[in-house]
């Protein structure tokens, strides 16, 4: 996809599943990569990989729920790379359990992660793409954004929560050239539901599970979104296994 060479993406949560199958897909696209997530080993080994196939990865330890470290991987990228045509907003976290059990720690991680990392993303990378006139948000959400289920209340309102801060800022920056993409992902292979503590949640998960998307499949979607001509914005994308 020639609309892809040189442009300069930064992917979040690509130690694993989505983020990391994205970050190969685009490198192998000619775009300039930097990478992100909290374990700085798989994304040392992610940028070796990419780079043994020819193409170009930058490497940023991040924790998406710290805004100083959102602002450093920004900053990567522009001093690396001059630029910044897109962050996907892809880091997040799954551990589900019925309300009742009170796992209130579990709760507000993923509500760290999962509202605020995009929230983060968003403050680092919104000054730079308005300076510029350019730019794209890609925000990584669910099929949960769209229906509820047991167990997954807390989960299912913070991509619900994605869902309307994606399209918040859509309206906000029309026509400042700036474009906004929600992937929202049925049930993908990845490390999601091994975050998963409560029994029931955990049986019922692995049930759910049984007929699953690989990560690549949403790569593709997500490729497919940045690789648009400037004056096309994909604004929303559901993807789901055929059942």
């Amino acid at each position: 996809m020639a609309a892809l060479e040189g442009k300069v993406v930064i992917v979040t949560g690509a130690s694993s599943g989505i983020g990391e199958a994205t970050a190969r897909m685009l490198a192998h696209e000619g775009a300039h990569v930097v990478i992100g997530a909290r374990r700085l080993e798989k994304l040392d080994a992610l940028a070796t990989a990419i780079r043994k196939e020819g193409g170009s990865a930058a490497v940023q330890q991040l924790d998406v729920t710290e805004l100083s470290q959102m602002k450093t991987i920004v900053d990567l990228a522009i001093s690396r790379f001059g630029r910044l045509d897109a962050i996907v907003n892809n880091a997040g976290v799954m551990p589900l359990s019925p309300l009742e059990a009170l796992k209130i720690e579990e709760w507000n991680r993923m509500i760290d992660v999962n509202i605020r990392g995009v929230l983060h993303g968003i403050a680092a990378g919104l000054p730079v793409m308005k300076a510029q006139g350019f730019g794209q948000f890609v925000n990584v959400a669910s099929i949960g954004a769209y229906a509820v289920s047991p167990t997954a209340a807390v989960y299912c309102a913070t991509k619900y929560a994605v869902w309307a801060i994606t399209d918040g800022l859509r309206q906000e920056v029309a026509g400042q050239g700036i474009r906004l993409t929600l992937v929202s992902p049925g049930v993908t292979e990845s490390e999601l539901a091994e975050t998963i503590t409560d029994r029931e949640a955990k049986e019922l998960m692995k049930e759910y599970r049984r007929i699953a998307l690989p990560a690549s499949a949403i790569a593709r979607a997500i490729v497919y979104a940045i690789g648009q001509p400037a004056d096309v914005d994909v604004n929303e994308l559901i993807i789901r296994p055929v059942v």
